[in-house]
């Protein structure tokens, strides 16, 4: 049996459908954006961050955080009936910004943002209360840091919220462009990728059973600094107008996550294991970012003030969303979702009958083709960004993203349909009562 740890401790997490509820609802979120990213065009752009950021990605760190940080750390999650309710709530939040920036009705924004909110300060606390308890490492450390960002980045949505409907900021005299800036630079920088960097220190030496060497050590040590006071220091400074600022902690979350993929790269390069649908996705994330750093240090040592320059270099945003964070959700949910079902499932068979793997729980034909289709969208979209495509290579990278993205969510969805305990209606609605109430 491959990639299955020996030491975790599954009775300390939330029940089977909590996090796998989380799942199915991101894997919605991320049909959804796409498709609208392909049909609404410009119009359809704050929509599909939100539906792709807030939705697909945040609820996907979401369930995962709920379920592994009780299992990793072996302490019991600190309320099973908050982790039912978060996902309700941010779920109903996120699809309600969505619709009120898709249907250019800016009354709906506070409304949703509150529910949003709710549902993300309760996550924050629920498990924030859990690492509270835990043992302290890095992944912890990260985590921790990331919880105070989702808390940072949902208070400032609310008040952009306000400001769409009411026009709040212009009456205290405070720039919308510096929040926003601010807003989306601890959402990607703050809240995902720091979740991202943690999950990696946590699963990558796991699942290519490889050790640490003296260059994975220094790296981590840099990383384990530096990003943290860099994305501070580039978000405070977005939000205060201080170029200065903002350019020290812009090269700073440049070299820490270049330091990251070189790590990554280094343990991908030295495993014995064979190559896996998570592992080959970590492989892409690995190349982006290289490719990403030394391009969004040079925009930003330039102007780390300019919209453009948000995410780095204007003509590389797909290599950080789409390869940087995209390729890691993406190959995660490729071991999560099935090794959730086969925990639940096949673990007390083993040994006393013949069960399957984890890898044998998805269709490797289909991980494959969503692989190339994801691939190829993230290629055709750093042309279109870059200005090197030719006419209409946006549509077709959107035409790619949506079927690379159906094919996951089916492959996906297809692991619950074929060996979940509850059916797939149990998961999404009909355990929540029970998931509620569950001591």
């Amino acid at each position: 049996m491959s990639a299955i740890p020996g030491d975790i401790d599954a009775d300390a997490g939330p029940p089977m459908t909590v996090p796998l509820r989380h799942f199915v609802v991101a894997l919605a979120f991320l049909v959804a954006g796409v498709a609208v990213g392909l049909a609404g065009g410009r119009r359809g752009h704050l929509a599909q961050v939100h539906l792709l950021l807030a939705g697909w990605v945040c609820l996907t760190i979401m369930g995962a955080m709920t379920q592994f940080v009780p299992v990793w750390s072996g302490v019991a999650l600190h309320s099973r009936r908050l982790a039912a309710l978060q996902l309700p709530l941010a779920a109903a939040g996120f699809a309600g910004l969505a619709a009120g920036f898709l249907l250019g009705v800016p009354a709906v924004l506070p409304v949703a943002g509150v529910v949003a909110v709710a549902g993300v300060w309760t996550f924050a606390y629920n498990v924030g209360r859990t690492l509270a308890r835990a043992p302290w490492d890095v992944t912890t450390r990260h985590f921790a840091a990331a919880l105070a960002w989702f808390l940072a980045v949902t208070a400032a949505g609310l008040v952009l919220a306000l400001d769409h409907a009411t026009g709040v900021l212009a009456s205290v005299g405070v720039p919308r462009v510096r929040l926003s800036t601010a807003h989306a630079t601890a959402a990607v920088f703050g809240a995902v990728l720091t979740t991202v960097v943690g999950a990696l220190a946590q699963l990558v030496p796991m699942f290519t059973q490889t050790d640490a060497t003296r260059l994975d050590r220094w790296l981590r040590r840099f990383e384990r600094v530096g990003y943290h006071a860099g994305v501070a220091l580039l978000a405070g400074g977005r939000l205060a107008g201080a170029a200065p600022v903002a350019r020290v902690g812009g090269l700073l979350v440049a070299a820490s996550l270049a330091a990251v993929a070189v790590g990554l790269a280094g343990r991908l390069r030295r495993a014995p294991v064979e190559r896996s649908p998570m592992l080959t996705r970590y492989a892409v994330a690995a190349v982006a970012l290289l490719c990403w750093a030394p391009l969004a240090a040079l925009a930003w040592l330039r102007d780390p003030l300019a919209y453009g320059a948000l995410f780095g270099h204007p003509a590389t945003g797909a290599l950080l969303l789409v390869g940087g964070v995209g390729f890691v959700v993406v190959g995660t949910l490729y071991h999560v979702v099935p090794f959730i079902v086969w925990v639940h499932r096949y673990s007390d068979r083993l040994g006393f009958e013949s069960v399957p793997m984890v890898e044998d729980l998805y269709d490797g034909r289909v991980a494959a083709a969503d692989g190339v289709a994801l691939s190829l969208a993230g290629l055709l979209a750093l042309a279109g960004e870059a200005g090197v495509g030719p006419d209409g290579v946006g549509l077709a990278a959107g035409a790619a993203a949506l079927c690379g993205a159906v094919l996951v969510a089916a492959n996906l969805v297809g692991v619950l349909l074929a060996h979940s305990a509850d059916s797939l209606p149990a998961v999404l609605g009909g355990r929540v009562a029970a998931d509620l109430f569950d001591r």
